[in-house]
């Protein structure tokens, strides 16, 4: 191993240091140099950034799990102190302690970088991809479950695995609901800020309790929902989806890509993340992708076979349901087992056990004349109104097939399952 590598602080799993002297990724490198005049990877300075930020967590809502939901005030009075801050204000909670003043001063204070109309413009994208974000987002995390520094702290806290993988995944859907209504990112008070709090304050106790447990190696991985996978699951709601979504005929302009990119960054900024460097253009995002992809070292074992054959499975039709139920939940599964083979690497997919793709695939090879067309119509003022209303309708009513009554509580304060 070079001086250059040993260097630079990083977890010894995320292996980018010592990919980048391997004869494979230098031709690589070279070709791609000679081929677009670019560089394939971030600059070293930005690399080096990342790396450390796999070792970074969220101080500021740590300190407040730590000393209220975890202290002497207990989870359920500090659940109820947060839902009442959250709707009234910090003020109307007169016993807040210090450490919920400080989370709540800096999720309500609004960064200067931030440009309202292009938080808007991205969230108004993401309510006019309705269900087809859930259905690309589910699909494309399955190929980083092959890392342990992601699928070690989701199978211990067991919400993505077994018969859990489904409801996991619907709170994370209302997630995205909540969070891309119009204004709510911007409107103080909103169920989309609420939603995001909740989220950022479950990321801390999974990550607290992840990194005491005897499995989880610092050393080798980081810190548990680091700072820099964080980061990258803002980059799975922008730069992949506006790209991916391309090839089902879903057309995504460079400048709404940038435009989502603003928008998961403050999104990003709700939910705690605060890394030294953030993509700011569709090449630097890809870039990044591409060191991480270099990184990788494959060693999720059975923990990530769990969770990526959990997900298609989630989706299949309950032995008790019957009729339009069932005719709903069958489409379903054979829908997201395509998408699942549309956006895992062939490699990747062929190591684990996995629904066939065929002959489901013509479904979306049907589809995409019709979706290439409304994508066309939505650029009238007139059909661009309509064909958001009626994917907002739809992801909704679609949600709501799924939980059947049940409510989302953002809630991992439960015990590991091991």
């Amino acid at each position: 191993m070079s001086l250059a590598v040993t260097e630079r602080p990083c977890p010894t799993a995320f292996r980018y240091w010592e990919a980048l002297e391997s004869p494979r990724v230098r031709r690589a490198q070279t070709m791609f140099r000679r081929l677009t005049g670019r560089e394939l990877f971030p600059s070293d300075e930005q690399a080096a950034d990342f790396c450390r930020d796999l070792f970074e967590g969220d101080p500021v809502a740590e300190r407040f799990v730590a000393e209220v939901l975890h202290g002497e005030i207990g989870a359920k009075r500090g659940r109820k102190m947060l839902d009442a801050a959250l709707a009234g204000g910090i003020d109307s909670v007169p016993d807040a302690p210090e450490s919920m003043r400080a989370l709540f001063a800096e999720f309500e204070s609004v960064p200067d970088w931030v440009q309202p109309d292009l938080v808007e413009q991205g969230a108004k994208i993401w309510r006019r991809w309705g269900t087809m974000l859930f259905s690309f987002a589910g699909a494309e995390t399955l190929e980083v479950y092959t890392e342990a520094a992601v699928a070690t702290p989701l199978s211990l806290a067991g919400g993505y695995a077994g018969d859990n993988a489904l409801r996991r995944f619907l709170e994370t859907c209302r997630f995205w609901i909540d969070v891309s209504e119009p204004g709510a990112l911007l409107t103080p008070g909103s169920t989309g800020r609420a939603t995001a709090l909740k989220v950022r304050v479950m990321h801390v106790s999974v990550r607290s309790r992840v990194a005491d447990h005897p499995e989880w190696d610092t050393q080798r991985w980081g810190l548990p929902i680091s700072q820099s996978y964080m980061l990258l699951t803002l980059l799975g709601g922008s730069v992949t989806p506006g790209l991916g979504l391309w090839s089902l005929g879903y057309q995504t302009t460079p400048s709404e890509i940038r435009a989502l990119l603003h928008f998961q960054k403050y999104m990003g900024y709700l939910l705690g993340v605060r890394v030294r460097w953030y993509p700011e253009t569709i090449a630097d995002g890809l870039r990044l992708l591409a060191m991480t992809v270099a990184a990788r070292s494959f060693d999720a074992g059975e923990h990530g076979a769990e969770l990526i054959e959990s997900y298609p499975k989630a989706f299949a039709p309950r032995d008790a349901h019957r009729g339009l139920t069932r005719l709903r939940e069958a489409y379903n599964y054979r829908i997201n087992s395509v998408y699942s083979a549309m956006f895992m690497a062939p490699g990747t997919r062929r190591k684990y056990t996995m629904p066939p793709a065929l002959p489901w695939l013509a479904i979306p090879i049907a589809r995409l004349p019709l979706i290439t067309l409304m994508e066309i119509g939505r650029r009238l003022p007139v059909l661009g109104g309509l064909h958001e209303a009626v994917m907002v309708w739809h992801r909704e009513n679609w949600y709501e097939a799924q939980m059947r009554g049940r409510k989302a509580a953002f809630d991992a304060s439960g015990a590991l399952r091991r």
